[in-house]
């Protein structure tokens, strides 16, 4: 039997490699003779580096840059074994994770140590840059980025952007409205981190970089607006993110053969359709007519989960009465992997 283990992180309690080493040991545990192969995957957001390291094509670089208060980090990015590739998380420069929380204000923060990285890896001589704009600090639109990056808008280097969300730049379902609390933001400053954006589009149009449309297309609030600067400034190309590191370890050539494909993250819920790794490998195994289990640690909203096309959907923890604090312990969710793997496998 061969079985294809395509697991996101468990984010907060167990990398995506360590999830898939748990399944895998729980399978053989199992059923010795299983054929398995692993993929530890990322959507885009955290963990997009460690995933073209893990599979071998790209080494890691370390660069000093500004963190989203203009204090002095050091952020790891990824350069291809050709160096002409560099794969980019904005979150090592302006995460969320870099503030703390009592500091959090995205009137504040900025995306100028992006435009540090990018500067790094053109100085490098890359061509092309693959860039994750998950988990930011920040609602600035780019536009510390672009003070970093002064007149040099990278014309000679392709940047395809890991993107997952689908939000316009501005209005009641843009990236001050929909993200900004999350990043600090009293209702106030929701406020006025909107017409900061609206005024950041209408300069950008006076300026013959951009429509009016330009600000309303799917991707442009992503990351505090960072995805419309990016689409207008630096000519970038949106892309689901998850299809980017699925095509990027050739993950539909290994489908063939494959009896039974198990995915899951830390918690699947609606949210999971859209553009998370669970859904986009849900929507390629079934190209190919593979069995798709969704193994998470937490389970919402099943009803539509298996409405998405999941075969059967199990949950880690089911039966396990403990709080959530140990549940979340990587021993114990390690533990709990092993055994939901056994249970599969039995029934």
């Amino acid at each position: 039997m061969k079985i294809c283990l395509a697991f996101d992180s468990y984010k907060g309690c167990l990398s995506a490699s360590d999830v898939c080493k748990a399944a895998t040991e729980g399978l053989l545990a199992a059923y010795p003779d299983a054929d398995i192969v692993s993929f530890p995957l990322s959507d885009g957001g955290e963990g997009l580096v460690d995933f073209f390291i893990s599979i071998g094509v790209a080494h890691a670089v370390q660069v000093v840059v500004h963190n989203p208060l203009m204090e002095i980090v050091t952020a790891t990015y990824a350069i291809s074994s050709d160096s002409r590739t560099a794969y980019i998380e904005m979150a090592s420069a302006c995460g969320l994770t870099l503030v703390p929380p009592h500091r959090r204000n995205p009137l504040l923060t900025t995306t100028y140590g992006l435009g540090e990285l990018l500067i790094d890896a053109q100085k490098r001589g890359v061509k092309q840059i693959v860039l994750g704009i998950g988990g930011s600090a920040t609602c600035d639109a780019g536009a510390g980025m672009l003070k970093a990056l002064g007149d040099n808008m990278l014309a000679d280097t392709k940047i395809t952007v890991a993107c997952d969300v689908t939000n316009p730049l501005y209005g009641s379902s843009g990236a001050a409205y929909v993200f900004a609390p999350q990043k600090g933001a009293t209702p106030e400053q929701v406020k006025q981190l909107d017409m900061r954006l609206r005024s950041f589009a209408y300069i950008t149009e006076k300026r013959g970089l951009a429509s009016p449309e330009d600000a309303m297309k799917p991707g442009t609030g992503a990351a505090g607006g960072l995805g419309y600067a990016l689409l207008t400034y630096l000519k970038a190309e949106l892309r689901s993110g998850i299809d980017i590191v699925l095509d990027s370890c050739g993950f539909d050539a290994q489908l063939s053969g494959v009896d039974l494909v198990i995915t899951g993250e830390g918690c699947s819920d609606c949210q999971t359709i859209n553009g998370k790794v669970a859904a986009g490998v849900l929507h390629r195994s079934k190209l190919y007519g593979v069995k798709t289990i969704l193994m998470s640690g937490q389970i919402h909203d099943s009803d539509q989960l298996l409405a998405l096309g999941f075969d059967k959907i199990y949950c880690i923890n089911d039966g396990d009465s403990r709080p959530m604090e140990q549940l979340l312990n990587p021993d114990v969710a390690t533990e709990n992997i092993r055994r939901c793997c056994i249970r599969l496998m039995k029934e």
